[in-house]
Parts: C-alpha cells; sequence; structure tokens
C-alpha cells in the first residue's frame, strides 16, 4: 500500500513543478528601464592650447672677462643692476700698461724725427746730385735710409696701437644695456687672460623661451614662424599665472636630434618689466589649430575601457508588444546605446568630442554604471548644457 501511495504522488509532483514551470515563463516580464539623467550635446566655442615645457633664455648674453693680465683695482657698478652700454664695470691695474703706451708713443715720435732727417738729407743731396757736386751712390743711400725709417714709423705706430688696445682692455665696460649678475671676483683679485670669469652680462628685452617639440610639430612651428596672432601664444609662469605679453617664433634650430627626434624652438616675448628672468621654468602654451566650434558634452558622461572612450546617448525606438489577449501592439521604447567617442580637451566641466556624436544628441550623465548597451531607460531631468560655467 505505501508504494502505491509513493508511485501515485511522484508523477502528481512532476505535473505540478511542470505547470509551475509554465506559468513562470509565459507570465515572466521584461526588467524594468533604468532611471538615468540626460544632456544635450551642444556646439561651442573651444578654444584651446598645447603645452610644453619651457625655459626663459637670455637672447644675448656674455661672459665678461679679461683679456689682459692683472689686479683688479675698480668695481662700478651694483650687482643685480641694468647697466648701459659701454658703462665702466671694472677696472685692471693699469700703471704697467699706461707706461707700455707711453713709451710706444715715444717711439713714434723718435721715429718720426728720424724719418724728418732723413728726408731733409734726400732734398739736400738731390739738389747738389743736380750740380754734380755729390756722388749718385750717396743719394742712393739717402734714399734707401728714408725708406727705413718710413717703415720704423710704419712699426712705432703699430707698437703704440698695440699698447693702447692693452691700456683699454685694463677697463671692463659693458658691451650691451643689460642686467648684470653677481661679480666672480673681489677687489684685489688677481684676474688670468681669458680664463678667469668676472661676472655675467644679459640682455632681457626681448627676452626668449626654449621648448622642445617632437619632429612631428616642425611644419606647425614653421607656419606659425611665418603668421601668428596675439593669441597664439601665451605662458604660464612658475606660479600658475599667466604673462599678459604675447609671442612668436624667434628661430628653430638647425636640424633634429637623432637620439631623441626632438628639435629646439625658440619663441620671443617682450620683457620691459623685467618679468621674466634668464633660466625660469615656464609652460609654453600654443594655440590649438582645432579651436573653434565644437561639439562639447559633460565631462562626466564619458566613460574609459581599455584606452577608449565611450558614452551612451538615447535612441528611441519601436517594440512588438503582445497582450493578455494575445493582440499585438507597437511600443515606443527609449534605449541607451554605446557610442566610441574621439575626445579633445576639457573646457571647464565639458569636455571636446571630435568624432562620434553630433549635436543635438543626448547623452546620459547620470545612471550609466547599471546600463547596458541597448538597455531601455526612463528619462530623468537633464544636466546643465554643455560647455556652460559650473555654478557657484
Amino acid at each position: 500500500m505505501k508504494n502505491r501511495y509513493i508511485y501515485w504522488l511522484a508523477p502528481a509532483a512532476l505535473l505540478v513543478w511542470a505547470s509551475c514551470g509554465k506559468q513562470d515563463k509565459k507570465g515572466a516580464a521584461a526588467p524594468p528601464p533604468t532611471p538615468v539623467l540626460i544632456a544635450d550635446a551642444t556646439v561651442g566655442n573651444a578654444t584651446y592650447y598645447d603645452s610644453y615645457q619651457g625655459t626663459v633664455i637670455s637672447i644675448n648674453t656674455v661672459e665678461l672677462r679679461s683679456q689682459v693680465p692683472g689686479f683688479v683695482t675698480g668695481i662700478f657698478f651694483k650687482e643685480g643692476d641694468i647697466v648701459e652700454k659701454g658703462k665702466v664695470l671694472y677696472e685692471i691695474d693699469k700703471r704697467k700698461y699706461e707706461a707700455a703706451y707711453q713709451q710706444a708713443a715715444a717711439n713714434v715720435l723718435s721715429a718720426q724725427a728720424n724719418l724728418t732727417k732723413a728726408q731733409k738729407d734726400v732734398d739736400r743731396y738731390n739738389m747738389l746730385l743736380k750740380n754734380d757736386a755729390i756722388a749718385r751712390q750717396t743719394v742712393d743711400q739717402a734714399v734707401a735710409a728714408y725708406e727705413t725709417n718710413k717703415s720704423s714709423v710704419a712699426v712705432a705706430k703699430a707698437g703704440l696701437a698695440s699698447a693702447a688696445t692693452d691700456l683699454s682692455y685694463a677697463t671692463i665696460r659693458a658691451p650691451f644695456t643689460g642686467r648684470i649678475g653677481i661679480s666672480q671676483v673681489r677687489l684685489g683679485a688677481q684676474v688670468a687672460v681669458g680664463t678667469t670669469l668676472m661676472n655675467t652680462i644679459s640682455a632681457e628685452h626681448p627676452i626668449g623661451v626654449d621648448v622642445v617639440i617632437n619632429e612631428q610639430d616642425i611644419n606647425r612651428f614653421y607656419g606659425l614662424q611665418k603668421s601668428s596672432s596675439d593669441t597664439t601664444f601665451k605662458l604660464q609662469l612658475p606660479d600658475g599665472t599667466t604673462y599678459n605679453k604675447t609671442g612668436k617664433v624667434l628661430a628653430i634650430d638647425r636640424g633634429v636630434s637623432s637620439g631623441t627626434g626632438s628639435i629646439k624652438v625658440r619663441i620671443q616675448f617682450p620683457n620691459e618689466d623685467d618679468v621674466l628672468k634668464d633660466g625660469m621654468s615656464c609652460v609654453l602654451q600654443v594655440l590649438n589649430s582645432q579651436s573653434g566650434k565644437r561639439v562639447q558634452i559633460p565631462n562626466k558622461a564619458v566613460t574609459e575601457q581599455m584606452g577608449e572612450f565611450f558614452v551612451f546617448v538615447t535612441r528611441d525606438t519601436t517594440v512588438k508588444d503582445t497582450g493578455p489577449d494575445k493582440t499585438v501592439k507597437d511600443r515606443r521604447d527609449t534605449i541607451a546605446k554605446q557610442i566610441k567617442v574621439k575626445l579633445g580637451p576639457r573646457v571647464n566641466t565639458s569636455i571636446v568630442v571630435m568624432d562620434g556624436i553630433k549635436a543635438g544628441d543626448k547623452v546620459v550623465t547620470d545612471g550609466f554604471q547599471r546600463l547596458r548597451d541597448g538597455g531601455r531607460i526612463t528619462l530623468g531631468a537633464g544636466g546643465p548644457p554643455a560647455g556652460a560655467a559650473p555654478k557657484k
């Protein structure tokens, strides 16, 4: 009896389980739409710059070294000041050079006196030769002595010029108007010819900024060298502020470095107020050629996957819906479509989209973390317009 009850119960249980499975399958409902927030992709003005690490460099810098040996007997400037061209900066003990100059000047006078005497001898002997009162040989010797004395005068004058040059080198003057640094020698110090660095002077207006660019950008900078505007170059200072003067391409180096594939470019900036200092680090910002009216979306709408960028955009679609009475009706649904995009720079809280979507597309800004490609969504309130500045 017990076995008969078991045999009857097992088929009944299977029947109930099967009927329940069919009911669950028939009554299964699609997952509910995901609530999201959206914003419109808009077209806005996107002016942006490419950044290059730069170094301020004086266009004209000279190291001051003595061209004559001696001891420093005078320093005539204030360290760190602007000095005018020709101003006396240092003086080397000049007593020896003054004495040499005076001796050279005396040698010139002596040579000129000998030349004058030789000239008179030639004139007198020529007069006597006309009257056959002197031998031709004597006249020829007088003429030769005159030429020798003429050469002696030239040698003496050359010696005088050399002595004058050495004497002038004992006084070191500013070769151009610029800012002089801290003196490397003090009064009484001995300096050697060409080896002792005394000071450095640099012209600071105008001034240059050196940047290193990739060889792919060479043609771009050659174009900027021929034509640029007041907004082409901006300079960010070490304290984060922007320099209020505009620059232009001064020079592009002669060749590309074979080791790094880079080339140096020098941008010139005015520096009347002495804001830029030689050796200062800065960031050169160069106007991107793709600046202009561009599609922008909120930056928070972008997701990154394996180095690629995507956004979800809304799409309206029609689906067939079968009612309880087995009638088929069209139902309008809104779905989220995942789109791969190519991004530009950020503008405030938005980001430029170079390719992938167009103005007017609605992008999902919140709730996309729970979305899948093609998933149904329900629209919430729109986010701020693309490109808008954040509210304070």
